[in-house]
């Protein structure tokens, strides 16, 4: 279960569904890989997480598998544009 403030995030970039799959399919609709990793025990505890998805360089934990791909959905949507720098012209 997503927390209200996750959920509430989303809404604001358009997603309505909040279950696994709906989260998987918007983020594979942006993301062109990731690596979703079900953390072994030990690990858990370190880190008090069960899931991390790595998107990038960047690393999310997750206690379940729709909140890190809410958590990386996220990410990407609400990253600020970057203008992107000029090209050297070929005249």
């Amino acid at each position: 279960m997503l927390s209200i403030e996750t959920q509430a995030r989303l809404q604001q970039q358009g997603l309505n569904a909040f279950d696994e799959v709906s989260l998987r399919e918007e983020l594979e609709k942006h993301a062109p890989t990731y690596t979703l990793i079900r953390l072994a025990a030990w690990p858990a505890r370190r880190w008090k997480c069960h899931y991390r998805l790595m998107l990038g360089d960047t690393i999310h934990d997750a206690q379940n598998v729709a909140e890190a791909y809410a958590m990386a959905l996220l990410s990407l949507l609400e990253r600020p544009l970057v203008e992107s720098e000029p090209q050297p012209s070929h005249s």
